[in-house]
């Protein structure tokens, strides 16, 4: 089977698209399909990153004149994001589509809609959609949003009536080793209330520096000096350089790693997060890290508000909160450890897969 993926990163539009889709990829390939990527070169894309995991990575070249060429058309809320019009960048996909000649196309971007689709659709026999937004109409053949409150009533009038809806974290794209470390994750939180870690995790690229404000809230806390810190950064992050400077002035241990493969081991040991409210939720509430998120997107305040209300986060508006929270850890973890794990197990990716390589027939061992 050959799967293809059109996605994106960038400074603006982060890694989480292209993150995601990569997990979703490296299953399929413990399957037997080969995967295919498709991305413009935007500042900050992750092709080389791709390439490193294995699989081909096409390029797709940046316009200088995208402002000139989007105008007068009709535009969707994220269409700067493309980087071209929706038919420039159809074309350029029809044709290495066939080349390819994919059984399953995977679209991930907030830029491309019925439009776009309809133009590829013809070169592959399948076609799938991820999207978190609900805004615009699709046709595809499977429609994936994994997010909290998902439901399939958000997108039925926004897809075709044949179209496979799977709605909800029971779906959350999670790498398999986040299954692997989830009861020793879950075990080691049991009436534990102490904490002697910290993960910073604020995604990939963190464009506003929000890595950067915490240290400097938590360099002011009164933290126990045995306490270590992790923080965790994309090699395209444009503020790398100046939070590993903070890191090296921070009052208690603090490390600074870029680019981690072992994702899960560091949040297992972790005995707190903050975080972004981006796919790194669904991996701290795997692994039951309680967390303290941000919201850095817009897109995302909805689902971290769902999120805070049910009690699987605590949710900060403004980065000043923190040392209430931090202070006070003791007096509200648990319930957040105990609440957050039921949320995802981190089986979503096979039973995406499952619905992809038996023509929707679902596979009961994932339930």
């Amino acid at each position: 089977m050959r799967v293809v993926f059109r996605c994106d990163a960038s400074i603006q539009i982060g890694t989480g698209h292209v993150m995601r889709c990569l997990t979703l990829a490296d299953a399929l390939v413990l399957k037997g399909a080969e995967c295919y990527f498709i991305c413009r070169e935007h500042e900050g894309n992750l092709l080389e990153v791709i390439r490193k995991r294995g699989h081909q990575a096409h390029s797709l070249p940046l316009k200088d004149d995208v402002g000139k060429s989007i105008k007068g058309n009709i535009k969707l809320a994220h269409a700067d994001w493309l980087g071209a019009t929706q038919q420039e960048d159809a074309q350029y996909c029809i044709d290495l589509l066939g080349l390819i000649k994919p059984d399953w196309l995977v679209i991930d971007h907030y830029a491309i809609d019925i439009s776009w689709e309809k133009a590829l659709h013809p070169y592959c026999k399948k076609l799938m959609v991820i999207d978190d937004l609900g805004d615009r109409e699709h046709l595809g053949d499977l429609l994936l949003d994994q997010n909290y409150g998902s439901t399939v009533e958000k997108y039925k009038k926004l897809v075709p009536k044949d179209c496979k809806i799977l709605a909800g974290t029971t779906f959350a794209l999670l790498r398999p080793e986040f299954a692997l470390w989830r009861d020793y994750s879950l075990k080691r939180r049991k009436d534990n209330r102490e904490v002697k870690s910290i993960l910073i995790t604020l995604g990939g690229v963190d464009p506003d520096n929000y890595t950067g404000k915490i240290l400097k809230y938590l360099a002011k806390t009164e933290l126990d000096p045995k306490i270590v810190i992790t923080v965790v950064m994309g090699v395209t992050a444009p503020h790398l350089q100046s939070v590993k400077h903070q890191a090296a002035d921070m009052p208690v241990k603090t490390t600074v790693k870029v680019n981690v493969s072992n994702m899960a081991e560091l949040m297992s040991n972790a005995d707190l997060a903050i975080g972004a409210a981006g796919a790194t939720t669904w991996e701290r509430c795997c692994l039951g890290v309680p967390t303290i998120q941000l919201v850095i997107a817009e897109n995302q305040r909805q689902i971290a508000e769902y999120l805070a209300v049910d009690g699987v986060v605590k949710l900060i508006k403004d980065v000043n909160e923190l040392t209430h929270l931090v202070i006070n850890v003791k007096h509200w973890v648990l319930p957040i450890v105990i609440r957050a794990q039921s949320v995802a197990d981190g089986l979503g990716a096979e039973r995406v897969i499952s619905y992809m390589l038996k023509g929707f027939k679902y596979d009961s061992r994932y339930s």
